[in-house]
Parts: C-alpha cells; sequence; structure tokens
C-alpha cells in the first residue's frame, strides 16, 4: 500500500461562476464540468437530496488540481468567511507562479486582495498572499534566478542552497549556466 498523490483539493463554493472565471482568468484551465445528485453521491456525503455543479480544473501542466463544487441542496447559507491566515483548517493554496508582480497585479484588478506587497525571502523566492472569491487564500511563489554578463558572456545563476544534492560541494555559492 501506498501513496501515489494528492489528485486534487475540493473547494466549496457559493457562486460557482466567479470562482471559475477568477482561476481561469489566474491561469488554469478547465479539465471537466458536471452535475451530480443521486443515491450513491447522498451515501458517499452523508448527506440527503444531494445536487451539486463542479467545475475540475488544474494548471496546464497537469500537475496541480481544484475541483470547485456548488451544492444546490442541501444548500449551506453561511457566507465565506474572511478568516484570518493562522486560523485552524486547510487556509492556502500555494502556486509557483512566473513574474509574480504581475500576476498579483492581475488579481488585483480582478478583485483579489494581497495581503502586502510582494516579499522576498533571501535569494530563493518572491513571495505574496492574495485573497480571492469566498475568502479562497492563494500562496504565491516566485523562484529567484538571476543573470549576470550579456551577450556571448552572459549566464543564468542558481542559488547554492536551490542546487540538488547531486553538487557536493557546500561552498559553492551558485552555479551559473552559460546563455547563448
Amino acid at each position: 500500500m501506498r501513496i501515489r498523490r494528492i489528485d486534487h483539493v475540493g473547494i466549496i463554493v457559493n457562486d460557482l461562476v466567479a470562482a471559475k472565471e477568477f482561476f481561469v482568468d489566474f491561469g488554469l484551465v478547465v479539465h471537466g464540468e458536471a452535475g451530480l445528485e443521486g443515491a450513491l453521491l447522498e451515501r458517499l456525503l452523508g448527506l440527503d437530496e444531494v445536487k451539486t455543479s463542479l467545475v475540475m480544473m488544474g494548471s496546464p501542466d497537469g500537475e496541480a488540481n481544484i475541483e470547485l463544487i456548488k451544492f444546490h441542496r442541501p444548500a449551506e447559507e453561511q457566507v465565506p468567511e474572511s478568516a484570518a491566515v493562522n486560523a485552524l483548517g486547510i487556509r492556502h493554496i500555494a502556486f509557483l507562479v512566473e513574474d509574480i508582480e504581475a500576476v498579483v497585479a492581475k488579481l488585483k484588478e480582478q478583485g483579489a486582495e494581497p495581503f502586502s506587497e510582494v516579499q522576498r525571502y533571501e535569494d530563493s523566492y518572491k513571495l505574496c498572499y492574495v485573497r480571492g472569491p469566498e475568502g479562497i487564500i492563494l500562496d504565491l511563489a516566485e523562484e529567484i534566478t538571476w543573470a549576470i554578463g550579456q551577450g556571448a558572456a552572459s549566464a543564468l545563476c542558481i542559488p547554492r542552497h536551490r542546487l540538488p544534492p547531486i553538487f557536493p560541494s557546500p561552498s559553492t555559492p551558485s552555479l551559473c549556466f552559460p546563455t547563448y
């Protein structure tokens, strides 16, 4: 017996259309949409008279998936909370992105609320937490690499602490690859 992978994370929403639009604009792709109801679903969830709509979405590379679910029956009438990031339970979904500043700006245009400006963690990552629709928190990270030189003498460098263990010398501050 072994766990093969985390398949997806389910997020219950009241406004499925708005949540889907938010994540599509963010850059996820829709893998499928369905409506589910009936005895099997009722037994599985331990609820009576269940009727749902869902959207399965994921990153373009297919590595990470989320399932947005709207319960039509039984309806949950609570308004989503804007709970603090340290509240108990699942609090955020983390995404590795490119050009974090552009991603945050785009999300702000959609009404998302950043917790702060983009922060830098050492020479490893740029980070920003953003609250999206229905209180969903996104943890955005961009890996930092840097280029040195110009033209034929240029290189892309990776900090030592981000190198795989096959590079034996801990004294190597970084590894640089020539770019042509």
